[in-house]
C-alpha cells in the first residue's frame, strides 16, 4: 500500500499531468468544516490529498482559516505525509523572488489563533524543537535536481497575524532577528500537523523583497500574484516528484509525538474522547496516566 501526501496550498496544484482517479471529497471534523472538499487523486503509487487553504477562489482571509479542522480532514483521510506550499516574502538579498525555500525553523507572531487540538479537558505538549521532518526535507532535495529554480535549504519563517503586510520597522526587527522568509499561514499548521503525527516540510516560494528592501517596491497583491503564479509550475512538477520519494512516516520526529505528551490524569470524559477519535484510542479507557498515552 502507497503512502498518502496531503498538500494545502493554492488550488491550482492538484491540476498535475498524472493525477487518475480525481474526486472531491467532502469532510466533517469535530472542529468544523475544512476550507473547502478535499481533492483526492492518485499518482502512481501514491494517493494524493489537495486542500486550498483559502478555499476556492481565495475567499478566507488567514487568521480566518479554520486550521484544525484543515488538519483533521485530511488526516481522517488517511494522510501520511503532509506539504504546505506556502508564498512568502524574502527577508534577505540573497533569497530573490520565484526562488524556494526550504525552511527548517519558525517563530510564531499569530494572535487570534488556536493552535492545539488538546485544549478543553484533556492536557498534551509535544516536543516541537525541530518542526520539519528532516527526511521530508531530503527528498524534496532530491525531486529538485535539475530545476532552474533556485534552492534555498534551511531558514526561519516567521509568520504573522496579517492580513495586512508588515509595516517598514516591523520588517526591519524580524530582519534583526536573522529570519528568511516572511508568510501568513503557516502557523498553527506546523504545529497542529506535529500533534496529528504527520511528517510536515514547507516549500516556502518567495513572490517579493518585504518591506525592508529599499530599492525595491513596496509589496503589493498584484507582485505577489504575478510571482507565484510563475511558480505553481514549478510547484506541481516538484510535488509529483517527492510523491514518489516519501520517506517512512516511522523515521519522523512526528512519528509517535503525542507518545508521553499526554499528562491529564483521572477520568477523560466522553466528549473529549469522541472528539479526539481520529487521533487517539481513547474509546475504551476512562483515564490516561500522566506522561503516558494509550
Amino acid at each position: 500500500m502507497g503512502y498518502v501526501l496531503a498538500v494545502i496550498g493554492g488550488s491550482g496544484l492538484y491540476e498535475m499531468d498524472g493525477l487518475s482517479h480525481v474526486q472531491e471529497v467532502p469532510v466533517s471534523t469535530p472542529y468544523g468544516e475544512p476550507s473547502g472538499p478535499v481533492i483526492r487523486g492518485r499518482l502512481g503509487d501514491t494517493t494524493m490529498l489537495f486542500l486550498p487553504r483559502h478555499g476556492r477562489g481565495h475567499r478566507i482571509a488567514p487568521s480566518a482559516i479554520n486550521y484544525r479542522a484543515n488538519i483533521c480532514a485530511l488526516k481522517k483521510l488517511g494522510a501520511t505525509h503532509l506539504i504546505s506550499v506556502s508564498a512568502v516574502g524574502s527577508m534577505r538579498e540573497q533569497i530573490a523572488p520565484g526562488d524556494l525555500v526550504l525552511v527548517d525553523q519558525f517563530i510564531d507572531l499569530t494572535k487570534h489563533r488556536v493552535s492545539t487540538f488538546f485544549d478543553e479537558g484533556i492536557a498534551a505538549h509535544v516536543s516541537f524543537s525541530d518542526p520539519v521532518c528532516p527526511r521530508m526535507m531530503e527528498a524534496v532535495v532530491r525531486a529538485h535536481e535539475g530545476s532552474e529554480v533556485r534552492l534555498h535549504r534551511g531558514g526561519t519563517y516567521v509568520c504573522i497575524e496579517g492580513p495586512q503586510f508588515s509595516t517598514r520597522a516591523e520588517s526591519l526587527v524580524y530582519r534583526s532577528w536573522g529570519v528568511s522568509v516572511i508568510g501568513m499561514t503557516n502557523m498553527p499548521e506546523a504545529k497542529l500537523a506535529r500533534e496529528a503525527q504527520l511528517p510536515f516540510c514547507t516549500l516556502a516560494l518567495a513572490t517579493d523583497y518585504d518591506c525592508w528592501h529599499e530599492g525595491e517596491e513596496a509589496v503589493t497583491v498584484e507582485t505577489v500574484v504575478e510571482t507565484l503564479s510563475r511558480n505553481v509550475r514549478f510547484a506541481k512538477t516538484l510535488l509529483a516528484k517527492v510523491s514518489a520519494m516519501l520517506p517512512d512516516p516511522r523515521t519522523s520526529p512526528a512519528h509517535d509525538a503525542l507518545a508521553g505528551a499526554i499528562i491529564t490524569s483521572g477520568s477523560i470524559e466522553a466528549p473529549v474522547r469522541e472528539r479526539l477519535a481520529w487521533l487517539l484510542d481513547l474509546t475504551s479507557k476512562s483515564s490516561v496516566d500522566p506522561g503516558h498515552q494509550e
